[in-house]
């Protein structure tokens, strides 16, 4: 399919699996509460856990937010396009659909060429990933059609860049407060503000952010951290680690400390588990620190991806 076909599909209500460097998202016009909500249907998606709406230019944030604060110009002039969604105070024209009732909306512009020509064609997309709620992220086009079906509309963008969903700032509080980690680290964020921010991954009834009330991105193996004292059945195993090469694994991923590289490779493990019928995927605990690029995006989805 071509970027104009997808163009085409989406100007008349259709939904579309696009890619961008986090994870391919399920797109539909952000101006139509028609295609809006079905992507909550296709994806079997709880209608209080909002929607991110995707923009090809910084001039487009003034549709959505009542008010930018300075913070957010500084934000958006470093970080955009790229893998970080704010969020704002909304305008009352804004889709109750997207924000699921809230005050609130989290926008972000993609860093990945498809999906800005895509927007520049459409307009604002409202988009989460591209999989079954609940499901891994998908981050190919094999991953939605999984999910979706063969025929299922997707533009093809390549393998995504990150691997993990964005980093999702609330602006609308003070501290501001990262409600999901992702590439962009809380201490990058002070750096680039100038002003404290706190974490606030709590579930909460209304969760202002995707991702954080509801169990996500969990295969059908069951997600452990590995404890080297222990003895598992290493048969229909997946073992994951960073620093170590335990022995007697036969199915074994190193990845020598690239935690950027775990990070891409991390949804696709899981599906792949899945496909082999295994039955536990185990991974190494992470470091404390938050210093290492990922390491706190990464314990988030694990996390999440164990049911924790």
């Amino acid at each position: 399919m071509t970027i104009e076909q997808a163009a085409e599909l989406l100007r008349q209500g259709s939904v579309v699996a696009f890619p961008t460097e986090t994870v391919y998202g399920l797109g539909a016009d952000a101006w139509n509460p028609t295609a809006v909500k079905k992507i909550f249907a296709l994806k079997g998606r709880p209608d209080d856990n909002p929607l991110i709406v995707h923009l090809s230019d910084i001039s487009q944030v003034a549709d959505f937010a009542s008010e930018i604060p300075p913070a957010a110009e500084k934000l958006m002039k470093k970080c955009w396009p790229g893998p970080l969604t704010l969020v704002f105070n909304k305008k009352p024209e804004v889709l109750d659909a997207i924000t699921s009732g809230l005050n609130t909306v989290a926008l972000r512009i993609p860093d990945h060429p498809v999906a800005l020509e895509l927007i520049r064609l459409t307009g604002p997309l409202a988009a989460p990933s591209a999989n079954r709620s609940g499901r891994p992220s998908p981050t190919n086009p094999m991953h939605v059609q999984r999910d979706f079906g063969p025929d299922f509309p997707v533009l093809e963008g390549g393998k995504s860049a990150v691997g993990l969903e964005s980093t999702v700032l609330d602006l609308t509080r003070q501290p501001f407060a990262v409600l999901r980690p992702g590439k962009y680290t809380r201490e990058q964020l002070e750096r680039i503000t100038g002003t404290r921010i706190g974490v606030d991954q709590a579930a909460s009834d209304k969760p202002g952010s995707p991702g954080v009330k509801y169990t996500h991105y969990k295969p059908e193996a069951d997600v452990l951290w590995f404890d080297p004292a222990k003895n598992y059945d290493r048969e229909k195993v997946l073992l994951i680690t960073h620093t170590d090469r335990p022995a007697g694994f036969p199915r074994h991923v190193h990845f020598r400390g690239d935690f950027e590289h775990m990070a891409r490779e991390l949804y696709d493990l899981f599906r792949t588990a899945d496909f082999d019928g295994l039955s536990r995927i185990l991974i190494e605990p992470l470091p404390d620190t938050e210093s290492y690029s990922m390491v706190a995006a990464l314990k988030n989805r694990i996390e999440k991806a164990s049911g924790n």
